[in-house]
Parts: structure tokens; sequence; C-alpha cells
């Protein structure tokens, strides 16, 4: 009988563990407590380590269907517009695999799909996670729909339930209460091309760097839309029992925090209607990313901040690397902390990273200068260079 994986969350990280471990021979029961995958989030930055996954799992043309591969990622000074650095983005070239932007909901929705095709995978939606136990012959999931109890029996389980996900805190690694507030809040939104300025419908990444906040953009859906994301150091954390990914924004906030930049950039933020925020949350790393026949993969194990583009990637590779250890190994428990091994040093330094990136974006005064000249001194290729260990990996 084919091993049986029970997987708990049906995000991108979700659902290419669905599809990794299914197209090793597994078969897949994942379960989402939404009632619906609905069209949330902003776009995302796939970097080659997340598509090479995707290539290995048959699924990355599916994806680039909905995606653009920009050519350039532009470095600017916010407060006047200025190019600091052009980073030519010949990704297959230099990283063996594309580099692509697309809406989160596009990617989910292309997993999705391809998810839908393996017979070996089941979703299930509104089954909201109640606990499980674990013993020397597999674990049992505990489900609520609705008024209804269900109990889901399987050889593996995976946590792919994000910030605060309840596999971790039944796992003993963490309350969902103890994620970190970064005093960072990210706000989102989408233009319409037609009324953006023209430099930000350019197929480039910009990424413009100011005084405590910074701001970045590029377009999406076959360039008919520019994403913006435009991150401020904030007290507002959202509502506290949740993690608001939709929370209605303080565009007063907002506008303040670049009241100083450039008019182009003022233009774009200006454009934007529907603005929504997403306080940014990270949690101390792990000592193990499995216990037992458990395992953790995505935010539910290793939140980041976004300065790195690297929680969406993060995941992708955590399901890759999952689905080759439980293909290497003939005991689960086994494989699965093979696979703790094998990420754990990984998540962490990209953690350690993405933080250390979140502080550099946000100086202001001579430390702000002495980084974009630094920045200049230094020239693309070395930039670049400074990316090569995530994104060859």
């Amino acid at each position: 009988m084919r091993p049986r994986a029970l997987i708990v969350g049906a995000g991108i990280g979700g659902l290419t563990a669905a599809i990794a471990l299914a197209r090793k021979g597994l078969e897949v029961a994942l379960f989402e407590r939404a009632e619906a995958l609905e069209e949330i989030g902003a776009g995302l930055q796939a970097t080659p380590n997340a598509t090479r996954v995707l290539a290995r799992l048959g699924v990355l043309q599916t994806v680039e269907a909905h995606a653009l591969a920009p050519r350039a990622i532009r470095i600017i000074r916010g407060r006047d517009g200025a190019e600091l650095a052009r980073l030519q983005l010949n990704a297959t070239a230099r990283w063996g695999a594309p580099y692509l932007v697309l809406h989160r909901a596009d990617l989910q929705r292309a997993l999705l799909e391809c998810a839908a095709r393996e017979k070996s995978v089941a979703l299930a939606l509104g089954a909201e996670v109640a606990g499980f136990k674990e013993d020397a012959m597999g674990v049992t999931l505990g489900l609520r729909r609705g008024s209804i109890r269900l109990a889901e029996s399987g050889d593996l389980l995976i946590g792919a339930d994000g910030l605060r996900s309840i596999v971790r805190e039944r796992l003993g690694l963490g309350a969902r209460g103890e994620a970190r507030f970064s005093g960072r809040v990210a706000f989102r939104a989408a233009v319409e091309a037609s009324i953006a300025p023209a430099r930000a419908c350019e197929p480039d990444i910009s990424l413009e760097l100011g005084a405590r906040a910074h701001l970045v953009h590029y377009p999406l859906r076959g360039g008919a839309l520019v994403n913006i994301v435009a991150v401020i150091e904030s007290d507002w954390r959202g509502a506290p029992e949740d993690d608001p990914w939709d929370g209605e924004a303080d565009q007063a906030a907002l506008f303040a925090a670049f009241a100083s930049w450039s008019k182009e950039a003022r233009r774009l933020i200006e454009a934007a209607r529907g603005w929504r925020a997403w306080p940014l949350y990270d949690r101390a790393p792990l000592t193990t990313m499995a216990v037992g026949r458990v395992a953790l993969i995505g935010d539910a194990a290793h939140p980041m901040l976004p300065f790195l583009a690297q929680g969406a990637a993060q995941a992708i590779e955590d399901a890759g690397a999952l689905a080759e250890c439980l293909a290497a190994a003939s005991e689960i428990p086994a494989a699965l902390a093979a696979y703790s091994k094998r990420r754990l040093a990984r998540v962490v330094r990209v953690q350690q990273a993405a933080a250390d990136q979140a502080r550099l974006y946000h100086l202001a005064g001579a430390a702000a200068l002495i980084r974009d000249l630094g920045m200049r001194a230094l020239g693309p290729e070395r930039l670049l260079q400074r990316y090569d260990w995530i994104y060859r990996e």
C-alpha cells in the first residue's frame, strides 16, 4: 500500500508539496480551512531557486503562462529617483533557471491546476484542524467542518499552515501567538498600466530605497497591471488573533511616509486604489523542522521578512526536498529527519539574511549615503554575486 501524506494548508507550499509527493508515489490528502481558494495577496518574485524546483516537478510551463520574466532589477534612490544600479537578469544563463514575477493568486491557481491532474491528490476545503496524534503506526488528524468532527489517518503529517501554524504549536515548537512583529507594515496595491508612470510599466523590478521605507514595483499579467509593495516602519499590528494578510490600510500613514520622495514615486503611489496592509512578522529560527512523523514547511517552519523575496521560494524548496528525502528512505521518521537536516541551516541563513536586508533598505542620513556609494562602487556584477548562494541552490 502506498504511504499516505496528510497536508494541512493549501497555499503555495502545501500545493507544491502535494504535487511533489504525488510524483514520488504517495497518496496525498490536502486540507484547507478556507471554503474557497480566493484571489488574495500581491505579486511575488519566483526566483531561480524556486523555478528550478517547479521545472523538476513538471509544472513550470503552467506557471510561466501566468508570469513575466523581468529583464533587470533597478535599484533607485527614493528621494530623487536616481538610479544606483541596474542588475541585468540573464537568469537562465547565470543560475540555470528563469526569474519570474507573477501574482500570488496566479501561482496558486497554476499549482492547483497541476495538483488537480494528479489522481492521488485529494483536496478538502473548509476543513479546520482540531489536533493530531501520532503513534508507531501513523498519524491521526482531527478536523472540523462546521459542526461535523472528522478524523483522517495517514503515515505522515505536513504542516503547511502558515505563520500561526497549529501543527507547529501542537509539536511544541512555538505557540501561535509567539510570532514577532517586525515594526514594519507592507502596503500593497495594483495600478492599471494605463494610468501608471511610464517607467513603472517597463519590464523590470524596481527597488526604491528611502529613510525608514522602501518601494518595490513591477508589471504583472502581461503588463496590464503594475504591482506595488510599499513597506514603512509602523506600530500597526492588525488583529491580534490573526495574521491579517488583507487588513485595512491607513493611507494617511502611507502617503506621509513617502511625502519627500520623488515626484514619480508619489505619482505611482497616488494612482493606486484599494490599498491593503500586511503587518510583517517573523519567528526565531527552529532547531528542527520535523518530529517523528510530522514535518513543517514554508511559513509554518521559517516565516521570514520579504526583503529577499524568498518566502514562497523557500516553501517551494522545502516541498521539493521533502519529496526527495521520502523517496530516498524506507522509514518515514528517518526521511523526515533527513529533510530537517538538509533544510534547516539553509532556511535559517536565508531568514537572517532577509532581516539584515531589511535594515539595509531603511537606512537614513549618512548611513544611507554610505550604502548608496557602496552600491555604485561595487557595480552590477558584484551586487549580483551576493545572490548566487540563494539562486543556485
